[in-house]
């Protein structure tokens, strides 16, 4: 056997360095780099949403020079567009591989005048003295950049990248006039506000406003596509490498698959919808660990000559995509500390189910109207499903009750694993008879999706239905009690607070059908759902309608307890009616008046809301 490693097992090699490995965050991009030179192998690339925008700053024919700061989380791409910005400007790429944080380039020539370009590509890590005496410390450089953003004809120009929370940081460290323009300036454009500074010469680009979506599509285009594969395939062997029971190909080809592609990116855009962003970082390493996780592994990640071992020892079902997706080949400490696999544990997949998919699971190969769904599900996928030995387990756990105890038996295990599986596996055309979304946590998930998000992207209104079941949820976080009406939004308060858990006094009605300047709608406010109400006078307040709040009003429009879900979405419910009765301002007793009156709502045996007057002498 040849010592030499082959192309395709380079690429695995070079693959699993985007995994979840110990390493320095702050140079992975530098690493990557000079492991891709070193093995000769093309890096995962595309072309960043954003990219377009930096690079038109520096060109020789852009407008007046100004400088940019490239701004958002750990893994966004940051560093890996900084070095492309220095190579068009002709830098060393040599250069750019070393530890340097700090690079200059002089005589530059942007939009017909000559300036020299300052790279600075980690704030953070930029030592607070430069031993070249290009600057003397980090203030002293803000406070240059800071004033070359208000010069007539600035002589330099910046490229200045940090995380968004230490970009601040070191703002509100700098002194001078400028640096605290800077900084108000900075803090409008992080929060999308009015801009204090419209004519400063810089250009903010925050690359967390790219969505996971975005992100995802264009890593698992990148990765999937690269010419790696085919090295693998053109090397495979029968019982090792890359061969027809080698998990690594078995994995790639069902990331592949348009059906597993399709809910992994319902899963992204559920991210965003919750307002989790997920940088391209963690998103390769999410890919990459799904192809090449197992927990037997060395860092429980795969490598080309660990296949063989795998399949003769028959453990190739431990390197489930499925599983690997959500970091089960991973220790809990170090699952729990990567933030993507936090976000999706939020899911609850693989946790939470139905009867009708544990019967399947469970009673399936023997009862024959659940055989065919047990058949399409699980005995078609001979990789992972109906195994061997999920088959002796199961028969195991049915036949034999005396051999479970409590909680504990190894088939419980193995239908986490596949309830996580069949998330992935149900066709669409069965989604809403196996209920497909209550197997997670978010049961209102995929009518979300659906008949929220669709529509307002397509530019179409949200169906009045799913507006008056928010609206009745509404009114029974805003009153305390178990209103049955829809078709109008309850303001009420009580005697003590607007966030009394019993509201009884009724301040107005605002229908959910428009009626004159009042509505509730649904539309969208800097691309994100919004839950608009407008009230008398043309006022407007406006509930940010996230995943996790839209899945809220559901369960209590359906009868749940507002306890019983989140306590953070109650209470932020309960914020939105104190806005929205501060908004509505109502009609105060005029001065002199010796009755005070109150409209005290009750409800009859239907749960229809009814309001009485009642007056009150004023002494």
């Amino acid at each position: 056997m040849s010592l030499v490693a082959s192309d395709g097992e380079k690429w695995i090699r070079f693959l699993r360095q985007y995994g979840p490995l110990p390493r320095n965050e702050s140079m992975f991009d530098e690493h990557i780099s000079r492991s891709a030179r070193r093995l000769k192998i093309r890096q995962i690339s595309f072309k960043h949403p954003l990219e377009d925008a930096l690079f038109s700053v520096f060109r020789t024919g852009a407008g007046e020079p100004r400088s940019v700061v490239l701004t958002g989380t750990a893994g966004d791409g940051k560093s890996h567009l900084c070095g492309r910005v220095w190579e068009m400007l002709g830098g060393s790429s040599k250069e750019w591989s070393t530890n340097e944080i700090y690079f200059q380039l002089k005589n530059v020539v942007i939009g017909g005048r000559t300036v020299t370009v300052h790279v600075i590509r980690d704030f953070t890590a930029l030592p607070d003295t430069d031993d070249a005496g290009r600057y003397v410390d980090k203030s002293e450089l803000l406070s240059r950049m800071a004033a070359s953003l208000f010069a007539d004809e600035p002589e330099d120009v910046f490229l200045l990248t940090a995380n968004d929370g230490q970009l601040m940081e070191a703002w509100r460290k700098a002194s001078g006039t400028d640096a605290v323009r800077t900084r108000g300036m900075l803090e409008a454009r992080l929060i999308n506000e009015a801009d204090p500074e419209p004519d400063a010469k810089l250009t903010f680009l925050n690359l967390s406003t790219v969505s996971s979506t975005a992100v995802f599509d264009l890593v698992s285009a990148a990765l999937l596509e690269h010419e790696g594969w085919s090295r693998c395939y053109e090397e495979q062997q029968e019982f090792g490498f890359f061969g027809p029971r080698c998990p690594i190909r078995r994995n790639y080809e069902l990331l592949k698959a348009p059906l597993l592609q399709s809910r992994l990116r319902s899963l992204f855009q559920l991210c965003d919808f919750n307002e989790l962003h997920t940088p391209i970082r963690r998103v390769l390493m999410l890919l990459v660990n799904a192809i090449l996780g197992h927990p037997e592994a060395k860092e429980q990640l795969l490598l080309p000559g660990d296949v063989r071992g795998v399949v003769e020892r028959g453990a190739g079902y431990k390197a489930s995509v499925y599983g690997n997706l959500f970091g089960a080949n991973l220790a809990g400490t170090k699952r729990e500390s990567l933030e993507i696999f936090e976000y999706f544990s939020r899911f609850g997949i693989g946790q939470e189910t139905t009867n009708r998919i544990d019967n399947i699971l469970i009673f399936g190969a023997e009862d024959e109207k659940l055989l065919p769904y047990y058949q399409s599900l699980m005995v078609e996928d001979a990789f992972y499903g109906a195994t061997d030995r999920f088959r002796a387990a199961q028969h195991d756990y049915v036949e034999g009750p005396e051999n479970v105890t409590g909680d504990e038996h190894e088939f419980l295990d193995m239908l986490v694993d596949q309830r996580r599986a069949l998330f992935f596996k149900i066709p669409p055309d069965l989604a809403d008879e196996l209920e497909l979304w209550h197997m997670t946590v978010f049961t209102g998930a995929g009518e979300f999706l659906n008949d929220v998000a669709g529509p307002l992207k397509a530019g179409q209104p949200v169906g009045r239905k799913i507006v008056e079941r928010l609206v009745k949820g509404l009114n029974r976080i805003f009153t305390g009690m178990l209103v049955s009406t829809e078709r109008e939004l309850l303001l009420a308060t009580s005697l003590s607070l607007s966030t009394a858990r019993v509201s009884q006094l009724l301040e107005d009605r605002i229908p959910v059908r428009p009626r004159g300047q009042e509505s509730v709608e649904i539309t969208t406010r800097r691309g994100f759902p919004s839950l608009d109400v407008s009230l008398p006078g043309g006022k407007l307040c406006s509930l940010r309608l996230n995943l996790t709040r839209y899945e809220f009003l559901m369960r209590v429009s359906a009868g749940a307890l507002p306890g019983n879900f989140s306590r953070e979405c109650y209470e932020d419910i309960l914020a939105f009616k104190s806005s929205l009765l501060s908004t509505a301002k109502p009609h105060e007793t005029e001065s002199g008046a010796t009755e005070l009156s109150f409209r005290l709502l009750s409800l009859d045996p239907m749960g229809n809301p009814i309001d009485e007057t009642v007056e009150v002498a004023v002494a």
